[in-house]
């Protein structure tokens, strides 16, 4: 351990790509603590002690959301911006096109990225603004005294969408000058430094009850063994031999085409969340209605599909909505044709199966199968620490916070894996220059 370290401080260029990385992770943690000016902070505290749908979500922002900091928001409005553009690729003709112009391409497309991210981001702040502060009224609070006047809360959003846009441009950056890729590494910081306090909080409540330590030192040990169980699948593939022929009657060679069984990533999840939410944030601002009929259905919402307190039917309809979004999001992305034509241009085969519609028929079914498994995958780590929230409310231990939520983890393994593959990367690169 400690000779693998030596070697990588040894190396100059990945030295100052590892520095530059955590100067600018220390600079995201410092921004993510500059609360926006005017916001009653007992009325926040007290919102965040009563929601712990908002406690989830502030965790995964870094507790910027906790703190209604100016990059309150995070990245999402970014990530959103991204999952769009990258679905429009496949309907647009002209940036399908430019998808396949390689690096010229891809960096137009990321401008169109950056340049959705801003209205996106103004017009998501304006909503998270409105419902934290109608969630703090409806607790007998106010964030920000005046809301309605657009002279007070126009200035916020600017101040919101301007903090996101500085992290993105922050998260660039970091892909340029740092290692890895620099958003994922801002996602990843935001998880890993909830944590602390998660701990903190549960191991103090501990010391006045100490029945909180069983099912903490539960969800210690299910974390760690999911934690595996995420490395393993994460990096499980299903390995297809593919035969080359050789030129000229030389002899052949043999290569493996790897379809991995999460090829979705995070992304059914993030649909998946913001579809099941979105019903129970139209149903509070309707659940006041003087019509009978909506005050109803508003109230049937927030009963069955609350993320503070979940039910049989949010739960189910969670991971089937997960299963779906694999399927649908890795139909786009996964293209067996595509392959297929590439692997015979190549001059080769998949043995026992002729080259072209055969060969596109077959990756399809084998892609359908592992979609199936990697579905459940991400629908099993995203509802795990739901059925364990009721489990122990049942059980009378109360609620027992998760050190890392099920999509966190998958996102922290993820960047943990990538980040291995890229200093083991540059550590090559600089024995082979060594050598030259």
């Amino acid at each position: 351990m400690f000779s693998y370290l030596k070697r990588i401080f040894q190396a100059p260029d990945l030295r100052k790509k590892i520095l530059f990385t955590i100067f600018a992770i220390v600079i995201y943690r410092l921004v993510s603590h500059i609360t926006v000016p005017g916001v009653d902070h007992t009325a926040l505290a007290q919102l965040f002690s009563q929601n712990e749908l908002l406690g989830v979500f502030s965790i995964l922002t870094g507790g910027s959301l906790q703190n209604f900091s100016i990059v309150l928001m995070g990245l999402t409005p970014y990530i959103n911006a991204s999952i769009i553009v990258q679905l429009l690729t496949v309907v647009i003709p002209k940036l399908e096109e430019l998808s396949k112009e390689g690096e010229q391409g891809r960096n137009k497309i990321n401008s169109y990225t950056r340049w959705l991210t801003f209205p996106l981001a103004f017009m998501q702040s304006y909503g998270m603004i409105l419902l934290l502060n109608k969630s703090a009224s409806a607790g007998g609070g106010s964030l920000i005294p005046n809301i309605t006047d657009w002279n007070v809360i126009l200035p916020i959003m600017v101040m919101v969408t301007g903090g996101t846009l500085f992290i993105m441009w922050l998260g660039e950056l970091m892909t340029e000058k740092g290692l890895g890729n620099g958003i994922s590494m801002l996602i990843f910081a935001s998880i890993v430094s909830g944590i602390p306090p998660v701990l903190g909080q549960t191991l103090g409540i501990a010391q006045f009850d100490q029945t909180k330590l069983i099912p903490f030192v539960i969800l210690g040990a299910i974390t760690v063994a999911l934690t595996i169980f995420v490395v393993l699948v994460t990096e499980g593939a299903r390995q297809l031999p593919v035969s080359y022929a050789g030129r000229s009657g030389g002899r052949g060679s043999q290569s493996t085409l790897p379809v991995r069984i999460n090829q979705a990533g995070m992304v059914p999840i993030i649909f998946s969340v913001s579809l099941i939410t979105f019903p129970t944030i139209i149903a509070q601002f309707i659940q006041n209605s003087a019509n009978p009929t909506v005050k109803s259905v508003a109230t049937f919402i927030l009963n069955n599909f609350n993320g503070t307190s979940p039910g049989f039917l949010y739960v189910v309809l969670y991971l089937l909505f997960i299963i779906a979004f694999t399927y649908f999001y890795v139909s786009i992305t996964f293209d067996p044709r595509k392959i297929a034509e590439n692997i015979q241009k190549r001059g080769g085969f998949i043995p026992g199966i002729r080259p072209g519609r055969e060969t596109a028929e077959y990756l399809a079914g084998v892609s359908n199968r592992l979609n199936l498994w990697g579905g459940l995958f991400l629908g099993f780590v995203a509802v795990l620490p739901i059925l364990l929230k009721m489990f122990f409310a049942s059980q009378s231990f109360g609620s027992v916070p998760l050190l890392i939520s099920g999509a966190g983890l998958i996102i922290v393994v993820g960047v943990v894996l990538e980040l291995i593959r890229q200093i083991n990367a540059q550590l090559v690169m600089h024995n082979y220059d060594k050598f030259n």
